[in-house]
């Protein structure tokens, strides 16, 4: 360039409109923040969700669980009620209790709910003919059951939960030892902060969720909420599609999506990375590139195939995972706790996000030392 001030001037001028172009796109931070881009709307919440989200990305944090509690009691049986065991979260949980159940020397018995209320009902009404020493409610609302739920109460059979309401920890209505699960605020918020601090706090976002299940509803809200703190966000559309009919809802409803919106279209939220399995084909026939827009994060639950398309670059971006094979061995230790007279470690794992560049090439996220945590209090 020669150093005169007019073609300083040009040169500026040029940088200012490549990069207001690009802004809307939000392909990178830089993009966003680039010299001479359009300010955001929300600078403030811009930083404060860069900041977050620096946090959530990383891998090195050491085990926060508990490591106390009583020595293993002998001879447990657990029913595992499943919501659907398509549904990734809820069949990872279980393969966690499975695992936790043989180390500590117990007997788990899964049920499929097949994802409706009659096979749910079905599941809980064959689990408490078995009568176990508990029974896990997992991943749906105990509202649904409430026959079975007074059963188990009057039986004395301790329920814990696996998002089963909307909070983590005990529950006296419903009445359960404790539910186990990230906190939803937390999630959502992450989740949410993603994508203004990805965008630069600009972004045309779809939002899906399954309201037919209160805990989804509510992080999808809470997402919902958390945007629109940023003026420069658009949600394009909240789309309700129930989990157990998003393999053949799907395909469609993204197809639609894409020739509504096109190209202001460019984030995508999800209360479950299933949604993104079956997103990608429609994507890809609509000419997508797998790395680019919509770029999209899944709110929960972080299970393997979630982990191959982050890791491929392949119609996803990032995930706010469940620890879930963790979450399988906190249920195994709060029954204990429940079987052995004390109350429950109320323990909340943090969020935490993965993308292709902190995963290393994994299929979960769970904290480091879990195990060996949970097998020396189990051990004494």
């Amino acid at each position: 360039m020669h150093p005169t001030r007019k073609a300083t001037a040009v040169a500026v001028t040029f940088l200012f409109v490549a990069t207001a172009a690009v802004g809307c796109d939000g392909g990178t931070d830089a993009d966003a923040s680039g010299v001479g881009a359009r300010e955001p709307g929300c600078p403030a919440v811009l930083a404060e969700a860069k900041r977050a989200v620096k946090e959530a990305e990383d891998i090195n944090a050491p085990w926060g669980g508990p490591t106390t509690g009583p020595e293993a009691v002998p001879g447990g049986t657990i029913a595992y009620v499943a919501q659907t065991m398509t549904n990734p979260g809820v069949s990872g949980v279980a393969r966690g209790v499975q695992e936790a159940a043989e180390v500590i020397g117990w007997d788990v018995r899964t049920i499929d709910g097949q994802g409706t209320p009659a096979g749910i009902r079905a599941a809980f009404t064959e689990a408490l003919a078995l009568k176990p020493s508990g029974i896990v409610i997992g991943g749906f609302d105990p509202e649904s059951v409430t026959e079975q739920v007074e059963r188990a109460n009057g039986a004395g059979i301790p329920l814990i939960g696996w998002h089963a309401t909307a909070a983590p920890g005990p529950s006296t209505d419903p009445k359960l030892f404790t539910n186990v699960t990230t906190k939803v605020e937390e999630v959502a918020e992450i989740s949410a902060d993603w994508i203004i601090a990805r965008s630069g706090g600009r972004a045309g976002v779809v939002l899906f969720t399954d309201a037919s299940i209160p805990f989804a509803k509510r992080k999808s809200d809470l997402i919902e909420k958390r945007l629109a703190a940023c003026s420069d966000i658009e949600l394009l559309s909240y789309e309700d599609i129930p989990i157990p009919e998003a393999n053949s809802r799907t395909v469609d409803k993204v197809s639609s999506l894409d020739s509504r919106f096109g190209d202001r279209w460019t984030y995508s939220a999800a209360i479950n990375d299933l949604y993104f399995d079956h997103a990608a084909p429609a994507l890809r026939a609509a000419g997508h590139q797998g790395a680019g827009a919509p770029f999209n994060i899944g709110a929960g639950d972080g299970d393997p195939s979630a982990f191959e398309r982050i890791n491929g670059k392949q119609f996803q971006s990032a995930t706010v995972p469940e620890p879930l094979s963790e979450q399988g061995w906190q249920i195994i230790d709060e029954f204990n706790r429940a079987f052995a007279g004390k109350p429950a470690s109320e323990y909340v794992a943090p969020v935490h996000i993965t993308t292709a560049a902190n995963s290393g090439g994994a299929l979960s996220w769970d904290s480091e030392g879990y195990r060996q945590a949970y097998r020396k209090i189990w051990d004494k």
